[in-house]
């Protein structure tokens, strides 16, 4: 079952967020992206619960795209279907394996609009980190954290407490 919530609320900001609450309020933004932002700018958020099945990659790019074409942001679709594609397979990948004992946990996909910016977090249970690899021409794989990096404004990762994380990518 995969279920998307929509919000166009204001919500008081927390300090730190848990891997059992993470659900963005549409004021959310990371903050070693805040210097991103200017003025008043239109805010939306949009949540995709995104259950442990292969399929769940597809069905984030589909949502990623619906969600930024009622956004009217349409230029940002093909990076970001891109972006949500590497982000989505690393927390299935690592994320759920480093996590074996919660590996059944749904990993949630947020996006989050300010302005002309959208940023994409994804959360997982697992507690080991993403790093920049540099494969080998022979390697299968490897190059996503430098895809995201090439396609977005910012990226970056933060833990959740008591397990896991985040990883974000801000692209405008």
């Amino acid at each position: 079952m995969m279920i998307a919530v929509q919000s166009a609320h204001t919500a008081l900001s927390r300090t730190s967020w848990t891997a059992l609450d993470w659900w963005p309020p549409v004021g959310w933004w990371p903050d070693t992206a805040r210097d991103l932002l200017s003025g008043s700018a239109a805010m939306a958020s949009a949540t995709f619960v995104l259950p442990p099945q292969a399929e769940s990659v597809h069905s984030a790019r589909s949502f990623a795209a619906g969600t930024l074409t009622g956004w009217k942001l349409t230029d940002l679709v093909e990076n970001m279907e891109l972006v949500v594609s590497e982000l989505a397979t690393n927390a299935f990948r690592h994320g759920l394996r480093l996590a074996e004992t919660r590996a059944k946990e749904p990993i949630r996909l947020s996006l989050l609009r300010r302005g002309g910016l959208v940023t994409c977090a994804l959360n997982d249970p697992g507690s080991g980190f993403p790093t920049l690899r540099d494969p080998s021409p022979l390697d299968i794989g490897g190059l996503g954290l430098h895809i995201v990096e090439s396609l977005s404004v910012r990226w970056g990762w933060a833990p959740l407490a008591p397990y896991g994380k985040i990883v974000w990518a801000v692209l405008g």
